[in-house]
């Protein structure tokens, strides 16, 4: 970290850790406090610092919650404003990124486009979860009981508030939640899950997600260039075979620590022991648990116990090929390029920067995503929702 980014963080950490404060949230290095309940009984309420260090999960995309259920706690999220704020820290750094790549090309439209990108995907996926979330359980509306699926949700955030958490956490390579994903209908659950399945484009990380659209963008040129007939650029440089090839093995890289571990974990007892729900959603929960740790989520459905010497160890390894193969790529592209001459813009050059890129950016990394994890998701959320609205349960 350098001493300029040092002297912006410090002071914004600072900031969010007043606000929270200010909106009720613990900030303390004393001892817990013992408090006795209507009825009698004896209460240790935990308490700690717990506003700085929200500040901090938030800012930076880690999502470690001081409590066992993270934002939902009442003490690390207590009203709609703070949910709002946590939100808003998220995307903060990462969504910054595209403004900085446009100032360090020379061409701010270059940053917007991928920006635009990543917005309508984001918004394409917040959509999705709400209108499921909304929609609720024909099987519990079958009881006679009407509305959205409010299980595993907070009263005080809902279900608009819970989805969009859902959408920015997994959108942001966070983990931070205000709700159970596991408890979203198949549908709910499938977008959070697809976010993390993509890789970090849709804002991710600090610093991870921008590199990981980019490797889309590289591949989104090739595709372009291969319409047009011509040699595929991108801010002025070519972009040839060694290009490509890198950008293939970074994409590759995730579905193999996500669908590889899944399908063995499946296969063998020790794996399937810890499912906590039966049929496709116990699929989904092993799913789920090796997509959030390849991709650097940490999210989880929570009906799979994986405090287990098969997922200790197997979560840890597709946590290291999700985060630090996916690197060694990225980096060769980047000294291939730097190493090239820059090309002027000529009449048959495609343009980086315009509609016409955003929308087939987003086509390619959708098509991408869908046929590399469409059969997996198919034995997951997808026939768990055709079994929900024909009326089978597990």
């Amino acid at each position: 970290m350098t001493r300029a980014t040092l002297y912006i963080l410090l002071p914004i950490c600072i900031l969010l850790t007043v606000a929270f404060v200010y909106l009720g949230v613990p900030q303390t290095l004393g001892a817990y406090v013992t408090a006795t309940t209507i009825e009698g009984a004896q209460q240790t309420i935990a308490l700690g610092p717990v506003a700085s260090q929200l500040a901090i999960k938030m800012l930076g995309t880690n999502g470690g919650g001081f409590f066992n259920v993270n934002s939902a706690h009442p003490f690390e999220n207590p009203d709609a404003i703070s949910n709002l704020i946590q939100m808003v820290a998220i995307f903060a750094i990462g969504a910054g990124f595209t403004n900085v790549f446009g100032r360090m090309v020379g061409n701010q439209r270059q940053g917007w486009a991928i920006f635009a990108t990543m917005g309508i995907l984001f918004l394409a996926g917040v959509t999705v979860t709400y209108w499921a979330e909304a929609a609720g359980n024909p099987l519990v509306h079958a009881m006679g009981l009407d509305g959205g699926n409010m299980e595993g949700k907070e009263v005080r955030f809902g279900i608009v508030l819970s989805s969009l958490f859902a959408v920015v956490t997994t959108a942001a390579s966070c983990g931070a939640v205000n709700a159970m994903h596991g408890s979203f209908t198949a549908l709910g659950g499938l977008i959070p899950l697809i976010n993390m399945e993509l890789g970090e484009v849709i804002v991710g990380g600090v610093g991870a997600g921008f590199y990981g659209i980019l490797m889309f963008v590289v591949l989104t040129v090739f595709v372009a260039g291969l319409m047009v007939g011509r040699t595929p650029e991108y801010l002025g440089k070519k972009i040839e075979a060694k290009e490509v090839k890198m950008a293939v093995l970074a994409i590759l890289i995730l579905p193999m620590a996500m669908l590889g571990f899944t399908a063995i974990a499946v296969l063998l007892p020790t794996g399937v022991a810890s499912i906590g729900n039966p049929g496709p959603h116990g699929f989904s929960e092993i799913l789920y648990a090796y997509t959030s740790a390849a991709a650097n989520n940490g999210s989880a459905f929570g009906g799979l116990t994986g405090n287990t010497p098969w997922y200790n160890i197997t979560l840890g390894i597709a946590m290291l090929m999700g985060r630090f193969l996916v690197i060694i790529p990225a980096l060769a592209i980047a000294g291939s390029l730097v190493m090239k001459k820059t090309v002027p813009a000529s009449a048959g050059t495609f343009p980086t920067h315009g509609p016409l890129f955003v929308g087939l950016l987003c086509g390619v990394i959708l098509i991408v995503g869908g046929l590399t994890f469409f059969p997996a998701l198919a034995l997951g959320p997808i026939v768990e929702h055709l079994a929900m609205i024909s009326g089978q349960t597990f």
